[in-house]
């Protein structure tokens, strides 16, 4: 399993590492999100909710470079299992508590 940042430092959102964050995200990155969706229900043209979409991107972009720097090895570790499990929370709870432990949800 690669890392979940590449050599430059920048997130590689992959499945397991989307999987793997998703509470952080959901936490995080709730305004950005809600105002997207009000956006995508007020007008469900693509190109009227790009900036919106941008938005959710950098703030969860940002996050998974925060929380690997933050909790490297916690976090490497819940998203090998999660790519090696397919993404299944119930065969990884071990790494997700010393993740969710070494980064707590803010």
């Amino acid at each position: 399993m690669a890392s979940p940042v590449d050599a430059s430092g920048e997130p590689v959102p992959t499945s397991a590492v989307l999987m793997a964050s998703s509470k952080h995200v959901a936490t995080r990155c709730y305004a950005e999100n809600l105002e997207f969706l009000k956006c995508k229900k007020k007008d469900p043209n693509p190109e009227k909710c790009l900036e919106q979409g941008r938005q959710v991107t950098r703030c969860v972009l940002t996050l998974l470079k925060d929380l690997h720097q933050k909790c490297t090895k916690e976090m490497d570790a819940y998203v090998g299992c999660m790519y090696y499990y397919t993404n299944e929370f119930d065969l990884c709870r071990k790494e997700q508590q010393a993740f969710e432990k070494g980064c707590p949800l803010e």
